[in-house]
């Protein structure tokens, strides 16, 4: 990062109020009779209807349109673990980004655990409160049980965006561009490069969508994960092949795909010249892709390429889904987020990449031409179709599998914000 971009970062977080949120009052608080009815004596009358009925908090309270951003600061985007403080500023942007894309109301929690197991018990202990609890910057293999145990102990819904935001996001463009490659994902042979929560996550997506277990090949550091290996956990275990590949030269050769969520520069040229022909290439490492476009390009004229980055086409960006999956799970008062809901949300922001762009979008972009095709594979994150469709989308799904304890919205579909 330059000095410059560095010190507007600084001054944009600082200036001219610390922080990027603040509370706003939804009801009239400027009589002695607004007063009485916001505080004592009036808000006993809620109270006591919470106390007869706890679904009433969604009638009384801002329960309903509110969620938890919550956080260990153990892995702090590609930062590491620096502690549930230092984490404060990624979950005060995260809260943004609900209000900004989806109008939800959300309060960051950084929670000062040292363990897992008082993790879930601080966060199981307050989820009720809220709509809904987004976990964030997780580290692995933690971040697994601690969803598991929380899903199962929580009357709201949690989802660990950076396992499944990114899912959604990542299948929803690879889909986009086997298609375009004139490829099907049950036929692909998948190299993903990375064994975390983001990766485990893709890979079950990839499974769920129609990709084949035996076409995956997954890598962590010391290499090809297979059915020798004596050093993995159970979550890698899942992903063991009985194979004689041992490295990633071994894996890439005639790969259809490479999903990187890794680290920088570990694929390299030659790597790439040994993919199957219109391979599509996934580079998430950030903020330094696992092989630059620029290299990739020079080497592969018929690639798909995409990033974690803004500044390249083709960025998987999870703010294309965890608005937008919260909202419609919030307007059905689902109990869980469930696979359907997932795969609707992929289905619906994949359809939305095959449509003409709005012409604010474009304008958006510096007027450049956004058509469905090798740079364009995914929405941007501004499209106003977002909401209104992947939010019915979820919202319909939870009805259709049993998560939503409400009935489709009337009011759906949405209008943009």
């Amino acid at each position: 990062m330059t000095d410059s971009l560095r010190q507007a970062a600084l001054d944009y977080h600082a200036l001219p109020t610390p922080g990027k949120l603040s509370v706003e009052l939804t009801t009239p608080a400027q009589t002695q009779e607004d007063l009485s009815l916001a505080y004592s004596p009036g808000v006993a009358e809620p109270v006591l209807e919470i106390a007869r009925d706890p679904e009433a908090a969604y009638q009384y309270t801002g329960k309903g349109n509110l969620v938890a951003v919550i956080s260990n600061g153990s892995a702090i985007l590609g930062l590491g673990n620096l502690g549930p403080l230092a984490s404060k500023p990624v979950m005060e942007g995260k809260s943004l980004l609900f209000k900004r894309f989806a109008g939800i109301n959300s309060v960051d929690i950084e929670v000062d655990s040292p363990s897992p197991e008082r993790f879930i018990q601080t966060v199981s202990d307050i989820a009720n409160t809220f709509g809904g609890v987004n976990l964030e910057d997780i580290k692995a293999p933690e971040c697994f049980h601690i969803e598991e145990a929380l899903i199962e102990r929580c009357q709201v819904p949690v989802f660990h965006d950076d396992q499944h935001g990114t899912a959604i996001v990542t299948v929803a463009g690879m889909l986009n561009a086997l298609e375009i490659q004139g490829k099907k994902i049950e036929d692909a042979r998948i190299v993903c490069l990375g064994a975390g929560a983001a990766a485990t996550a893709c890979c079950k997506l990839l499974l769920a969508a129609g990709a084949r277990k035996e076409q995956i090949t997954v890598l962590d550091s010391r290499g090809v994960i297979h059915s020798g290996r004596t050093d993995i956990n159970a979550y890698k275990g899942e992903w063991a092949r009985d194979t004689e590949m041992r490295t990633l030269d071994d894996a890439i050769e005639g790969a259809d795909v490479f999903l990187g969520v890794s680290g920088p520069d570990l694929l390299s040229a030659e790597q790439l010249e040994h993919m199957a022909p219109r391979p599509v290439v996934f580079a998430c490492s950030n903020p330094n892709p696992e092989i630059a476009p620029e290299l990739a390009h020079s080497v592969r004229d018929d690639l798909i390429m995409a990033t974690g980055r803004s500044d390249y086409p083709n960025q998987v960006n999870n703010v294309l889904c965890f608005p937008f999956i919260f909202r419609g799970a919030l307007d059905v008062r689902a109990t869980h987020i469930d696979e359907e809901m997932k795969l609707a949300a992929i289905e619906a922001i994949r359809r939305i990449a095959h449509q003409p762009v709005p012409d604010s979008v474009r304008e958006g972009y510096g007027g450049i031409e956004l058509d469905f095709g090798p740079a364009y594979i995914l929405p941007k994150p501004t499209d106003p179709r977002l909401l209104p469709e992947v939010a019915a989308a979820v919202a319909r799904a939870a009805v259709d599998s049993g998560a939503a304890r409400l009935p489709y919205p009337e009011h759906y579909p949405l209008a943009p914000l």
